[in-house]
């Protein structure tokens, strides 16, 4: 098997995914073409050797429809010979479009991939695309179809996790993002997205609170307790898991990702490919996994995946530096440090999508550039990336620096 090798990776800063996000009248095409223009150019890449692009985009409609990497290609400039796809596993869209690439490469398909994704959630919303999963009865009653946010609150309730444990988290995770920002952490990794003047539209993560404390967040009211007990999702919860007799509802704005609008990048390659271009490799992909979980508790799949590749891979918890692990919801990242017995300081250790947002099929990829700067920074080698995914899935991958 062809060993697999990151050579770069850029993303975009995440604007707000609303009308007044400085990146809302930016068309997802272009947000993705940025990341492709700064990928070849920072790495003097002949276009005409990239096999493939790929990138996640759950919501692949309107202007984020028709292949978006393709059209993206076009609008960077890059060869007509790089051909482009786009894949969904909802919120690990951009994990799993690296991991695709890694597969094509190991397998001697391809030299060189540019994978990640892009999501414009102030253009495209959240759930656009329709699918039958929750407007479907034949298919949303054996999935046991909720809200994610209620899922995330039976979790919190099944787990033990007070509002006073996901407020605290959600806190930690904006100081943590907002001290990566201070002390320049993304300075290497984070393009400006300019208009075609060449003026800067946004170059700084805009979803972050950097002075949010536990008094700000003790005001907000529980987001999804209306679904949950006026739409009747708390019963489907319940019927799932009898042993939860009633849900509590700690989740709201203030704990749970933002939506934001934003693209990543990753160039990957084989060895060969690399020197082809003068390339030095960063780090590696040792391995990754998806798996199917709980679907009522939807967003635990982070757990059952990551036990699935440390037995095919044959190691242990500490043989991993960092996690990273995507914060769709506080409660997801406390189950995961609860069920594994990891410590605070070895996850999400610059923040996460609490503080900066979440833009669906590009977070995946932005957080695995996330942990490989960081075991730069902090002379580490290895670093596990996982998500949680709707309907009850999981993606992790495991890499290592050079």
């Amino acid at each position: 098997m062809t060993e697999v090798f990151i050579y770069d990776h850029v993303r975009t800063p995440r604007g707000r995914g609303k009308k007044d996000g400085s990146l809302h009248e930016v068309p997802s095409v272009r947000l993705a073409a940025k990341t492709l223009e700064a990928i070849r150019d920072r790495n003097g890449l002949d276009t005409k050797t990239v096999d493939d692009i790929i990138m996640g985009c759950v919501d692949p409609v309107m202007d984020a429809g028709a292949v978006i990497p393709k059209a993206a290609a076009f609008e960077a400039g890059y060869s007509t010979h790089a051909p482009g796809i786009q894949i969904s596993r909802f919120c690990a869209s951009g994990l799993d479009a690296v991991n695709l690439a890694a597969g094509k490469i190991s397998q001697g398909a391809d030299d060189i991939v540019i994978s990640g994704g892009v999501e414009s959630m102030s253009r495209v919303g959240l759930g656009m695309s329709g699918g039958a999963w929750f407007m479907d009865p034949s298919v949303n009653f054996p999935a046991y179809f909720m809200p994610q946010g209620v899922s995330a609150d039976l979790i919190a309730t099944k787990y033990g996790f007070s509002r006073d444990d996901v407020d605290a988290y959600a806190v930690e995770s904006q100081k943590r993002a907002a001290n990566a920002w201070e002390k320049g952490y993304f300075k290497n990794s984070v393009i400006p997205v300019k208009d075609q003047n060449g003026l800067t539209i946004l170059a700084h993560d805009e979803h972050m609170r950097p002075g949010t404390d536990m008094q700000a967040l003790a005001s907000l009211n529980p987001s999804f307790q209306m679904p949950g007990e006026m739409g009747g999702f708390e019963a489907v919860g319940i019927q799932a898991h009898p042993e939860v007799e009633r849900i509590n509802y700690v989740h709201h704005a203030g704990n749970s990702s933002g939506i934001v609008d934003g693209a990543a990048a990753v160039l990957l390659g084989s060895k060969a490919g690399g020197e082809t271009m003068g390339l030095k490799p960063r780090g590696r992909i040792k391995a990754f996994a998806n798996i199917g979980s709980d679907p009522a508790l939807m967003l635990t799949g982070p757990v059952d995946v990551t036990e699935k590749l440390l037995k095919r891979t044959g190691m242990q918890l500490s043989d991993i530096d960092l996690f990273e692990l995507n914060e769709a919801f506080a409660a997801v990242v406390l189950r995961y440090m609860q069920a594994f017995d990891i410590s605070h300081d070895r996850m999400n250790v610059n923040g996460g999508a609490i503080a900066m947002g979440h833009p669906l099929g590009a977070t995946g990829a932005m957080i695995l550039g996330t942990v490989l700067d960081e075991l730069e920074r902090r002379d580490l080698n290895t670093a596990l990336v996982t998500l949680c995914i709707g309907a009850g899935m999981g993606t992790a991958t495991v890499i290592e620096r050079i």
